[in-house]
């Protein structure tokens, strides 16, 4: 599929953004091993998420879902603990969702029986390695492509023992999945992190009753059963981004998303935005089953130069594409370092943004491990490639809005794999006079 995006004079709305697609992984997978019957309202309704749904089933687990007006689900899940899944009919397809795989790879290390878990080609060529290793350490049986290293997985799940682990590399889901095995093991598991990343799963293990401690560093969980718990998952801050640096960059823009998760560990995004010196504001802040919750304002920008490295990077992983954009019509030079985790996401992100931001006459140098980018240019429209990867795609449609002339985005569809309403909520939002 193809998108022809044209630069439009005013930006203006208020929008409610897909379920937040951590979280949505989380409450499906966790009640799904858990005790009693839990309702997930505003699931992620992205094929990611979808991916999470369908590989549970096959393991038997009991799941309804019924499509909501806003474009998410409402799941009903009935749990009867881990022990109740059964060994799989066929492979198990995570489509095109790491967080699948990697949080899959923690529960199936502990299930006494065979699984195989695979998905389509760039999934495939995404590092296992890093989550193989550890669950190895723990007792189980993990094999893998090239040399263990790449999907799919063949695991034959067994007894495990609990560990200390010091993760080499800062992520997410590796430390969720040895959590996740963690639970059923024998004695404790602790991880400890070389830079902090998203807690979704030790804050939603909390709220299930699990044994769970955070010490700096290092996360700590004990082995116990999991208690069903409601879950109301709140905005992906992530899908919030692309709408922030829109109107940061757009000469007329005034845009509210509503009921965005603004969790310390993902909200990197917003203090890049902030040191840019971006119009944004939080309101109506409060707390929703765990988690912070905000509606963000974001307005018309006269954006500066920054830096993002260290520590930063990983709270704003996902969103480098999007910031990358918004450096490119910033004053001064930004520096993206650290981030060399942004080539094996679903494209080569640093390779394809700088390539695509250059189709469009901005000025960006690749880094082994992030790109420079010459800020002030004026963009104009291009015949752009998504390379199948969803935030690509967002951030070039972005871009496609303040540029002169015509953007055309090729491979455009891979949008719906996080966000499926996209491209209605961006011609809804973009007005011409």
């Amino acid at each position: 599929m193809r998108e022809t995006v044209r630069p439009c004079t005013v930006l203006e709305g208020d929008l409610s953004l897909p379920g937040d697609k951590s979280i949505s992984h989380r409450a499906a997978l966790f009640n799904a091993c858990a005790h009693g019957r839990a309702t997930v309202t505003h699931f992620s309704s992205g094929a990611d998420c979808l991916s999470t749904v369908a590989c549970l089933r096959a393991l038997g687990a009991s799941i309804e879902s019924t499509p909501w007006e806003d474009g998410s689900l409402r799941l009903v899940v009935q749990g009867q603990g881990a022990d109740a899944l059964r060994e799989p009919e066929d492979m198990l397809d995570a489509g095109n969702s790491g967080t699948t795989t990697r949080l899959f790879s923690g529960l199936l290390a502990s299930r006494p029986f065979l699984s195989i878990i695979t998905g389509d080609s760039s999934l495939r060529s995404r590092p296992m390695g890093r989550v193989i290793a550890p669950l190895r350490q723990m007792g189980a049986q993990i094999w893998a492509r090239r040399g263990d290293t790449q999907a799919p997985l063949v695991i034959r799940g067994g007894s495990l023992k609990g560990i200390r682990y010091r993760m080499p590399v800062a992520s997410a889901q590796v430390k969720s999945a040895i959590l996740i095995a963690g639970l059923s093991a024998e004695g404790e598991t602790e991880v400890e992190e070389p830079a902090p990343t998203r807690d979704h799963t030790e804050r939603m293990f909390r709220a299930m009753g699990a044994h769970v401690r955070t010490d700096g560093p290092r996360v700590t969980v004990r082995p116990g059963r999991l208690q069903a718990v409601d879950v109301d998952v709140p905005g992906d801050i992530s899908a919030a981004a692309f709408w922030l640096v829109a109107a940061a960059i757009h000469q007329d823009a005034h845009i509210r998303v509503r009921n965005v998760g603004v969790n310390p560990s993902r909200t990197g995004v917003l203090d890049v935005l902030h040191a840019m010196g971006a119009r944004i504001r939080l309101e109506n802040q409060r707390e929703v089953g765990g988690e912070p919750v905000a509606d963000i304002v974001a307005e018309s920008s006269q954006l500066q130069a920054t830096e993002i490295a260290g520590d930063l990077v990983p709270r704003a992983i996902d969103e480098i594409p999007i910031l990358a954009l918004a450096a490119a019509t910033a004053r001064g030079t930004t520096t993206i370092r650290n981030a060399e985790e942004l080539r094996v996401k679903e494209s080569d992100r640093i390779r394809t943004m700088t390539e695509e931001l250059g189709r469009l006459g901005a000025r960006v140098e690749e880094l082994p491990d992030g790109m420079v980018i010459h800020g002030g240019a004026r963009l104009r429209g291009a015949a752009c490639q998504s390379h199948g990867d969803h935030r690509l795609a967002m951030s070039l449609a972005v871009a496609g809005l303040v540029a002169r002339g015509e953007t055309t985005i090729e491979d455009s569809e891979a949008a719906s794999i996080s966000y499926t309403s996209f491209w209605q909520d961006l011609r809804r939002l973009a007005r011409s006079s």
